[in-house]
């Protein structure tokens, strides 16, 4: 039994080792919590809008769809260039240009955050791992060799300054956009499941209560 015991102990490190270095690469994920108030959001999208879509695009997101954000129409027009509201987040780059900068069409990140593991967090640490190589190239850490440049400037900036801090905010507000882009009704599912919880415990309360006068009546 003892034998039993140890061998589950020794199949679980196994699996449990396999998992993090599958799913981060060897690297752990940096733990950061996201502001997902409607200012952050807002601050995201901007970045995601003015920097990301140089490379990236959002098909799933429509600039009208900014308004989910509370974003005004004045606000998201100032977001346009010679786009509608009803247009997609698509990027400004064509995408044989794209293709022929970075080896393949970079990914669309309308659903990024859900597509991996600790979507936010990965993305997050994606961004803050640039750095200059000994070859005077930018590298990154969680993603050695990866084409995507350091738009954000990450790697310019020195550890523990203001400037850092800056950008780190920044990619923080981005992230927080991009887990609204993904599944932009979250918020409204999460309160609407609060009163749906709190409505059926009064239910059964309720019904035990009915139950009880029931039974009573039987006696």
């Amino acid at each position: 039994m003892v034998r039993l015991w140890v061998w589950l102990a020794v199949v679980m490190v196994i699996l449990n080792s396999h998992s993090a270095v599958a799913d981060n690469d060897g690297i752990a994920l940096k733990k950061v919590d996201f502001d997902t108030t409607i200012t952050a959001r807002q601050r995201g999208a901007e970045t995601v809008v003015g920097v990301c879509l140089m490379c990236h695009s959002l098909k799933y997101v429509k600039f009208g769809d900014l308004a989910g954000i509370g974003m005004s129409p004045e606000k998201i027009q100032s977001l346009l260039t010679d786009q509608q509201f009803a247009d997609p987040l698509l990027s400004l780059t064509p995408l044989a240009v794209r293709k022929e900068s970075f080896g393949t069409e970079p990914p669309d990140l309308s659903l990024m955050v859900v597509a991996r593991k600790r979507g936010p967090q990965y993305i997050y640490t994606l961004l803050t791992s640039f750095y200059i190589d000994e070859t005077g190239r930018t590298n990154n850490y969680l993603f050695p060799g990866v084409k995507m440049p350091d738009m954000l400037g990450y790697s310019l900036t020195a550890e523990g300054s203001a400037e850092r801090a800056q950008v780190e905010a920044q990619i923080r507000d981005a992230v927080s956009f991009l887990m609204w882009a993904a599944d932009p009704n979250a918020d409204e599912r999460r309160e609407m499941g609060v009163y749906v919880i709190v409505y059926l415990i009064v239910l059964t309360i309720l019904l035990y209560l009915m139950k009880r006068r029931a039974w009573r009546r039987v006696r």
